[in-house]
């Protein structure tokens, strides 16, 4: 069909002219991102889309999933369902250098030999392609349209996240006419990547809204893809490349690899053009060479490059190992080292208030990109590496992404080199900093200190802390620039007319100033009022007292009853507790030892927040002592932490994990692995109207057992 499309005729219905529209976008997707050739230009793609959407607005009963329309509509999830692979996705062994990549030729000849034995050996065909430094995906389809795409997850289980996949443009919804188009069922794999340029304006937005950048397009397409609204994913420029099928069996696929990269390009697929089928040892290495000296003009990532066995036969012969397939190979990129001077060595206090030294050297190219600065980690790892401050040093990028000190070259001292030490005080705030012995970290405890004051108000308004609804980042760096709030004390300090006024940064249409508004006020001071009355437990969590979770929170209120009494408990009553330890009584110890912490803490008592714990059940009544909980899936009547207070109060124990030491598991909507593995062990699985009997009678019920009927998802013991 030629993608240029003509004008309505009157005797067209809509449902015709929409189907055309289709049909008509649809192969313009197919030209330009399969044949990187179209002769329809955006401002003609734009109008037929426009025109599309105009009739589906209209006739609402015309819209169908594979439309070009529907790429961003979905409704934003609150998780992915787990999806069981047609076939498991195996992940591929590596060869680090050509040596290694000989020995693995070697081993497939030999294993086809002792295969092959009455035929003369021909050469063997392999197929190489270049290893896309992105995220696993499997996409499925019926009838030549696009109903599910999966996350490689644990390789037989992943995500389903076929919303978010929609978005990603070069994805065809619905396949060319063709081979794969007309099969009832169909499941092939590839990998979603996001290019540099995307991934460089990705990072830059981060910086400018003072959000953590994306350590690797990687895991900026990863993150991508598990985003629970489409709508967000579709801003990310994702694309794909698609290589192979999950099932090679079908009789009317081609019986390579090569053949089938070609009925992938004639479905409407995006198939990587660097692509070479081999006979010889030397030419695979030749394009591996060529690939790793082209690899930085590319306009995405790659971090090697894919040797497969052509034939599919060949490759169902020689099978598997536990892990990986004996007919492929992944050889892996060695890292680029470059040499220059380190300058300076500067102190980075981070949101969690670890000391990180930071080598500032001269700007360098490396892999792709020039660098001038790369984290030390910690003091101990200078000292182990012999670094000094003016020494020529070895630079490169660990996984070909993050900036990293090699080494000096002792040889080229001139003895101006100095060593560096680490501060006794925070550069930040001033504040004496503490080291704990099982540690390499230096860490600033002051709840006050600058470095980490959006990250702390963040995690104390967050839901499982004071659950303090309307105080997102957006806010929270508009109070902080306003010199409102500079820590969580200062938050039961504001008034109706500082929130009322309070400049978003923000503009309107009209040029005017955004602010946050008589509305806003009113509902965020209710909510600040009502998080007062939040569960000790979680108030304290909400100070985010480094090694102190939501466990180690109910264990030290449940102990000392009163913030009072455990601001001055000693590292050895704290030690005494079960289930805390040394490294946690050190951490408490240290937190409540700052004078600017116990500061705050004052402000919060006088301020009449919920800072002691509410009178335990009295012992001869905790019927349920003894017994072991676990909560998984999504509770109707209740929240998690609600329903697992109310087990405490009658004496019984919540976990997070399922062992075969847990008496029950309580299993709510969707499910997940923990049910799988109750059911696998025989742990009992109650349903959340038997919790409501249980926490109404304080007793279990008489006879439960593992809830029949059930089978357990097919996960290994390993993957759990």
């Amino acid at each position: 069909m030629n993608s240029k499309s003509s004008a309505t005729s009157p005797h067209q219905s809509p449902a015709q002219r929409a189907e055309e529209l289709r049909r008509a976008l649809e192969h313009a997707a197919y030209e330009y991102y399969v044949l990187d050739a179209s002769d329809l230009s955006d401002d003609v793609y734009d109008s037929l889309l426009r025109e599309l959407q105009e009739i589906e607005a209209k006739h609402p009963e015309l819209i169908t999933a594979s439309s070009p329309t529907q790429r961003v509509g979905a409704i934003p999830s609150d998780a992915f369902a787990p999806v069981e692979h047609a076939a498991r996705m195996y992940s591929l062994d590596n060869a680090m250098n050509l040596e290694e990549l000989d020995a693995w030729f070697d081993r497939v000849e030999s294993a086809r030999a002792k295969l092959v034995t009455s035929a003369p050996q021909s050469q063997i065909t392999y197929n190489c392609e270049l290893k896309i430094d992105g995220s696993s995906i499997a996409l499925t389809y019926q009838e030549g349209e696009l109903v599910r795409a999966a996350t490689r997850g644990d390789g037989r289980t992943g995500e389903d996240i076929t919303a978010n996949a929609r978005t990603v443009r070069d994805i065809p919804l619905r396949l060319q006419s063709g081979l794969l188009a007309s099969l009832p069922q169909l499941e092939v794999r590839g990998e979603i990547y996001l290019p540099k340029s995307h991934f460089e304006q990705l990072n830059k937005q981060a910086d400018e809204a003072g959000e953590k950048p994306f350590a690797n397009p990687r895991n900026a397409a990863a993150g991508s893809l598990r985003q629970k609204d489409p709508a967000i994913t579709a801003t990310r420029e994702l694309a794909s490349f698609i290589y192979a099928p999950a099932d090679k069996t079908h009789e009317d696929l081609p019986p390579n690899q090569h053949g089938f990269l070609d009925v992938l390009r004639q479905a409407g697929f995006h198939v990587n053009p660097d692509v070479e089928v081999l006979t010889c040892r030397s030419d695979v290495m030749d394009f591996c060479t060529a690939a790793l000296e082209k690899r930085h003009d590319l306009p995405y990532e790659i971090d090697g490059v894919v040797i497969k066995v052509d034939d599919f036969s060949l490759q169902e012969a020689l099978g598997y190992t536990a892990k990986a397939p004996r007919w492929a190979i992944a050889f892996k990129f060695p890292p680029e080292e470059k040499t220059t001077v380190l300058r300076e060595i500067r102190i980075q206090v981070g949101r969690t208030g670890t000391l990180t030294p930071v080598a500032e050297f001269d700007p360098v190219l490396v892999a792709g990109s020039t660098i001038a600065r790369a984290t030390l980690h910690n003091e101990d790892e200078i000292v182990r590496k012999g670094i000094l401050v003016g020494d020529t040093v070895i630079v490169r990028k660990a996984g070909d992404v993050i900036p990293e000190v090699v080494g000096p070259i002792e040889s080229l001292r001139d003895g101006t080199q100095t060593f560096f030490r680490m501060p006794t005080h925070c550069p930040s705030c001033g504040v004496a900093v503490h080291r704990d012995p099982d540690e390499a970290a230096l860490r600033c405890e002051n709840i006050n200190c600058e470095a980490q004051r959006t990250e702390r108000l963040r995690h104390w308004v967050s839901r499982g802390a004071a659950d303090i609804e309307g105080l997102g980042t957006e806010t929270i760096n508009a109070l902080i620039s306003a010199g409102l709030v500079s820590n969580v004390a200062d938050f039961y300090a504001l008034s109706f007319e500082q929130l009322r006024d309070l400049p978003l940064g923000r503009t309107k249409a009209d040029g005017s100033e955004t602010f946050f508004g008589q509305t806003m006020a009113t509902k965020v001071l209710a909510n600040i009022e009502a998080s007062k009355s939040r569960p000790f437990p979680r108030l304290l969590f909400g100070l985010g007292i480094r090694h102190v979770g939501a466990t180690v929170s109910e264990l030290l209120t449940g102990r000392f009853g009163t913030i009072e009494n455990l601001m001055v408990a000693s590292e050895e009553d704290l030690n005494a507790i079960e289930g805390v330890g040394p490294q946690i009584a050190r951490s408490c110890r240290s937190f409540f030892s700052v004078p600017e912490n116990r500061a705050v803490l004052q402000r919060l008592i006088g301020a009449g927040l919920n800072l002691k714990e509410e009178a335990l059940t009295d012992p001869a009544l905790q019927s349920l002592a003894g017994l072991t909980f676990v909560l998984t899936g999504t509770l109707t009547n209740l929240t998690r932490t609600e329903a697992s207070t109310e087990l405490k109060k009658l004496g019984a124990k919540v976990t997070g994990s399922v062992s075969k030491k847990t008496s029950y598991v309580v299993a709510g909507e969707d499910a997940g692995l923990k049910y799988d593995k109750a059911l696998s062990l025989g742990v009992p699985v109650l349903s959340e109207a038997e919790l409501q009997d249980i926490i109404q009678s304080g007793a279990v019920p008489q006879a439960v057992s593992v809830q029949s009927g059930a089978e357990p998802t097919n996960i290994p013991s390993e993957d759990l």
